[in-house]
């Protein structure tokens, strides 16, 4: 997108109750850095309130390499523009045997993690995913896991782990079955129990499927994410789910599940119904 197409995103919903705009992107060759400042400081002269969520760890190594910058520098940068946390995406599978098969162009797991080391040194919040459900093995699960653990001992910069299950169609590894729904909410589970440190264990009610994340609420998830108003990536791999969900829905879901919908911003402060 230009720069106004981006920022008319946002002017179209400038009168929405929005708290959040959550950025992903491809890796550009072309694209000067000044394109993504620009991008955060525009989204916050529309709505100076919002949360800007933006740019996986393997769009941050992405931009050091291609501009002749350090992690830390780019970071600061994007800070600076009114850059106010970081994504978990990018996560995959943090071991180099999965990485080298199906994101050996993605930076490595130390690398990720010690972008979100960095951020934390800086103030910042950001989430830690897991890609599960292709050719990973359970104890590349567990390490992963592990790993993110670590982490959190030694920064508590974490505010949720987010398993994602993997959607194999329209993707060079579309003959692999996808995640059964026990699958997913054992992933959940364990999450739950491994990572003791991590305060929220988030179901991406848009990758397991809305009936599979209600399901979840028992099985140690606190999240259901967000009421999401456009989603891209899981919807071009084929996921059947909807891309948005009113509050009121995503609050009949939780109620329905026997749960205590509350509502959240970004950063986990409740916010009084």
């Amino acid at each position: 997108m230009s720069l106004e197409q981006a920022w008319d995103k946002l002017r179209q919903r400038q009168h929405e109750p929005l708290t959040e705009v959550h950025i992903v992107n491809g890796l550009h060759p072309d694209l000067p850095f000044s394109y993504y400042t620009d991008l955060l400081a525009g989204l916050k002269r529309i709505r100076p309130d919002v949360h800007l969520k933006a740019f996986t760890a393997v769009e941050i190594a992405f931009y050091a390499d291609l501009y002749g910058r350090t992690d830390e520098d780019v970071l600061r940068a994007l800070m600076a523009a009114g850059l106010d946390s970081l994504p978990g995406g990018g996560a995959e599978i943090f071991a180099e045997r999965v990485r080298r098969k199906i994101c050996h162009d993605k930076c490595d797991g130390d690398r990720w993690l010690a972008i979100h080391r960095t951020a934390h040194r800086l103030g910042m919040r950001s989430n830690v995913t897991m890609l599960y459900g292709h050719i990973e093995t359970p104890e590349e699960r567990v390490d992963h896991m592990l790993r993110a653990r670590a982490l959190q001992d030694e920064t508590g910069g974490f505010q949720a782990f987010i398993p994602l299950a993997f959607h194999p169609d329209n993707n060079q590894m579309r003959k692999l079955p996808a995640p059964t729904a026990a699958d997913t909410l054992r992933v959940h589970a364990v999450a739950r129990l491994v990572l003791d440190n991590i305060p929220h264990i988030k179901a991406f009610w848009i990758a397991t499927g809305i009936d599979v994340a209600q399901v979840s609420l028992w099985f140690g998830v606190d999240d259901l994410d967000g009421t999401v108003q456009e989603e891209k990536i899981y919807h071009m791999a084929g996921a059947q789910t909807p891309e948005a969900m009113t509050t009121a829905q995503i609050r009949a879901l939780v109620d329905a599940a026997g749960r205590q919908p509350c509502e959240r911003d970004t950063l986990y402060n409740l916010i009084p119904a």
